[in-house]
């Protein structure tokens, strides 16, 4: 059975950790799932909607018009909605704020339009549900291939502390954000050093930056030599809807992390096991000040953290989720056929 999912880009993070991770699962379980750019433009897509008449299709966080929206359900044979994202309001650094009435309405009609809608948390599953029918609703968690990051047994002791940030530019506003947070750590622990995978770096007078220009042919090697993952989001509705790709990756690397208690930050990180949850610059500042201090603690919690990630964020785990939604529609394609 032949899945095809409109994605804004085949290379994009969205499509990489919540598609394509889960192709070669699917086949080897009888589904073809094709990612496929869905076009910019709406006059563009008209035409390519056409040749989706009788397909399954998977629509990943694009929220379109009602008439549109409309269109495609009217073509395909089955529609699946996929996002990790609070797609129905605006992110935590916009000017006008949060709520958005345009993307609230486009977001209801596609949960309404669609036979199943897979969320990547329950913060964004509960939203969904306003719209839909609770059994239509599904979590699948984002997850992370763990073979695909070599976690070094022993990493050298140089008395130089690595902390890692991986993230795209728009989020790099998360970490400018505590710059004054950033600027005590780096007063009180000289031995840190702060990677900063992305695209654009910051700069700190007391913290030391090592930029690292992200690509996906290095990120996994960059991340696997550091120290430390650290991650920090601003307490809103759009942050609750984040799916924390960053500590995945982190835990899939074999990193302790530290993070602020925000969302699934709270779920992921177990707090004194594969990290710690800190709030406050002092609790930040003892975390820190622990891992830096003691290497073999970095060790036990790192592994611990990738065992977790194996265990609940591990694609497997996806696929398995994917496996049980696309089974319980095809009896449903059958009847309709």
């Amino acid at each position: 059975m032949r899945w095809i999912a409109l994605v804004e880009n085949e290379h994009h993070v969205c499509c990489r950790y919540r598609i394509s991770a889960f192709v070669s699962w699917l086949e080897a379980h009888g589904y073809s799932l094709q990612p496929q750019r869905l076009p910019h433009r709406w006059w563009s897509r008209l035409g390519f909607y056409s040749s989706l008449r009788g397909q399954d299709v998977i629509l990943q966080r694009k929220l379109l018009p009602a008439w549109e929206i409309s269109l495609l359900r009217h073509l395909a044979r089955r529609l699946i909605f996929d996002f990790d994202d609070a797609v129905f309001a605006r992110d935590s650094f916009a000017s006008k704020g949060f709520q958005d009435s345009r993307r609230r309405r486009r977001f209801a009609a596609t949960m309404r339009a669609c036979d199943a809608v897979v969320a990547g948390n329950t913060f964004l599953a509960a939203e969904a549900a306003r719209y839909t029918q609770p059994d239509r609703i599904h979590v699948i968690p984002t997850c992370v291939n763990p073979d695909h990051f070599r976690v070094p047994v022993n990493k050298a002791n140089t008395g130089v502390v690595h902390l890692v940030w991986i993230g795209s530019s728009s989020t790099l506003q998360g970490l400018e954000r505590i710059a004054p947070l950033l600027e005590e750590l780096g007063r009180a622990l000289p031995s840190l050093r702060l990677k900063v995978i992305c695209d654009r770096f910051p700069h700190f007078r007391h913290l030391t930056v090592m930029p690292s220009t992200w690509s996906e042919a290095t990120e996994t090697v960059e991340l696997a030599s550091a120290d430390i993952g650290i991650s920090w989001i601003p307490d809103g509705l759009w942050s609750r809807g984040k799916c924390g790709l960053k500590i995945l990756q982190y835990m899939a690397a074999g990193l302790p992390v530290v993070a602020n208690p925000v969302g699934v930050q709270c779920e992921m990180v177990r707090h004194g096991e594969t990290g710690f949850l800190a709030d406050t610059p002092a609790e930040w500042l003892a975390a820190l000040r622990s891992l830096a201090e003691n290497p073999g603690l970095r060790q036990d919690m790192g592994s611990a953290g990738r065992q977790r990630l194996e265990a609940d964020y591990g694609v497997a785990v996806g696929a398995r989720g994917w496996l049980t939604l696309l089974n319980e529609l095809a009896p449903r394609q059958h009847m309709a056929g």
